[in-house]
């Protein structure tokens, strides 16, 4: 799948945002999303400019449970986004050699799953350290809403795992300096080795392959410069 990158336009996404998230997309995603869902795509830019990585609750055990993806979450329902399961229902008509209506066949549903965050017709999922597996449950329901008429677009919000990955390790190892030699340990308090949860590579891969289908989809990733400033401190 050919990628996109409208995302680089300053009037799709202004600057001060696009320098603080790293950005994939097929099918010129930022651009008809802006164009064609307005509302919600001021909402997204909104969150995006408002967010940012706090060490004190990013460095704490909870994957996709954790404090990112509930700030997240949170942020959205403030705008009037909510988690909602999205389901098809199709049904076949048989006609004669005419216009005269013979059968109709039963209907097939196809259940989906909870989105995390929908409003109009735009789907925002946030992806921070979740099995991998859930992007492609995320890519295919896209493709199939898109097919069907009921999505517009759609966006995962993840993170850039080797960027952030030697992020906390510094930040990390700057607050084990203010510690008592005894009290030092090296081990962070989360898991920035693995490479089988939801992250910007692997996401931006299935895109690559087609895993959307024509479903215009914008990754956007947390990276460095998503960060706050603070150092990590304890106890708070």
């Amino acid at each position: 799948m050919l990628e996109t990158s409208t995302y680089d336009d300053p009037a799709v996404v202004p600057p001060s945002i696009r320098a603080r998230w790293r950005f994939a997309e097929t099918g010129s995603a930022a651009a008809i999303l802006r164009a064609v869902c307005p509302a919600e795509w001021r909402d997204i830019l909104d969150v995006l400019d408002t967010f940012a990585l706090d060490p004190v609750t990013w460095l704490r055990p909870g994957g996709n449970l954790g404090e990112v993806p509930k700030t997240l979450d949170a942020m959205f329902k403030q705008r009037g986004w909510c988690a909602r399961r999205l389901d098809l229902v199709s049904y076949g008509l048989v006609y004669d050699g005419g216009d005269n209506l013979v059968q109709r066949l039963p209907d097939v549903e196809q259940e989906g799953y909870i989105i995390d965050n929908f409003k109009g017709a735009v789907a925002v999922d946030v992806e921070w350290n979740a099995k991998d597996g859930n992007l492609d449950r995320d890519l295919g329901a896209y493709r199939a809403w898109h097919q069907a008429g009921v999505l517009t677009g759609a966006v995962i919000i993840t993170q850039d795992r080797l960027a952030l990955k030697s992020l906390a390790k510094r930040l990390w190892s700057e607050y084990q300096q203010t510690l008592p030699a005894n009290l030092r340990q090296n081990r962070l308090p989360i898991d920035v080795n693995t490479s089988t949860t939801t992250n910007y590579d692997k996401a931006r891969l299935r895109l690559k392959r087609g895993a959307a289908g024509t479903c215009p989809v914008l990754i956007v990733a947390a990276c460095e410069a998503t960060w706050n400033g603070q150092p990590y401190t304890a106890g708070t």
